[in-house]
């Protein structure tokens, strides 16, 4: 079960998984109320989570804590 983008704190590593890719990332900050700046666990770029989820939400997504 997927847990809510309103659960996500800031300095926790979470694992999301969106038609088919996965990404770790983990949260930076919450710039304004609904939007995180998020970090690749694995190339460390710097990236909003919106900008994963901007196409929408496939049948597989799913979101965990790590």
């Amino acid at each position: 079960m997927a847990i809510s983008f309103d659960n996500l704190r800031k300095g926790k590593k979470y694992v999301m998984e969106n038609y088919g890719e996965r990404f770790e990332f983990q949260v930076l900050d919450m710039p304004e109320e609904g939007s995180y700046l998020v970090k690749d666990l694995h190339t460390l770029d710097v990236f909003l989570l919106n900008d994963l989820i901007k196409y929408g939400r496939g049948k597989d997504f799913d979101m965990q804590e790590l």
